[in-house]
């Protein structure tokens, strides 16, 4: 489903003269962190619940508009790109503004969460694996070529972390031949963080420290 599907309008635009003990019932009766504040359609920014539990509720916002921050998206903005922008402003509601900056409605951020849910990365029966390379050596066709031709499927990879000239690299892939995808990881020199009952390498050294620990203690 598109990501346009899911623009909510229930919270209209609320203006600058509102007080603020009018803002703070509307906190008590929704379960946003934030609400649109604008006059008409011209959205100004998003007042926070907190901030709005420490003002004075005899005053209007007008004297608190210092603390609106101006976020927002568009409409056709990439899935993960909205994401960031919730993850950016800890907010669980993202005002959605048109190209002539008129406000539309806003994003739920469980409603989006439940759309990324619906991406095979999620969705779909597989392994999960975290390998490590330097970055100076890292290749994406590389990782993709070397799952395919173990005769796998690829629903997805990113970095999952970055330090000291290396990055670990989470993977999906198909639920068939995980042991040969791993083993060829290891040729192609990138090191295995995720730990899988497959793995006939770990299995190996695992078995030849018990033999070596039995024949110490002989």
């Amino acid at each position: 489903m598109p990501i346009s599907e899911y623009i909510t309008n229930d919270i209209l635009l609320q203006p600058l003269s509102q007080k603020v003990a009018g803002l703070q019932e509307l906190f008590d009766e929704l379960t946003c962190s934030h609400i649109p504040i604008g006059e008409g359609k011209n959205y100004i920014g998003c007042v926070s619940e907190a901030d709005v539990r420490c003002f004075e509720s005899e005053k209007s916002l007008q004297e608190y508009r210092y603390a609106l921050v101006p976020f927002y998206t568009r409409p056709d903005v990439p899935l993960l790109e909205t994401l960031k922008t919730f993850t950016v402003n800890h907010t669980n509601i993202l005002p959605i503004l048109n190209q002539a900056n008129d406000y539309l409605g806003y994003f739920e951020l469980n409603d989006i969460l439940s759309l990324l849910n619906e991406a095979p990365f999620f969705s779909e029966e597989g392994n999960i694996i975290v390998v490590e390379k330097e970055v100076a050596h890292l290749s994406f066709s590389e990782i993709a070529q070397i799952i395919e031709s173990n005769q796998s499927k690829v629903y997805g990879f990113y970095i999952s972390h970055a330090s000291e000239g290396k990055v670990q690299i989470t993977i999906k892939t198909g639920q068939v031949h995980l042991n040969e995808i791993l083993q060829t990881f290891r040729r192609y020199e990138y090191t295995i963080i995720s730990e899988h009952q497959e793995d006939s390498f770990r299995q190996n050294l695992e078995e030849r420290s018990a033999y070596l620990q039995k024949y110490l203690n002989i």
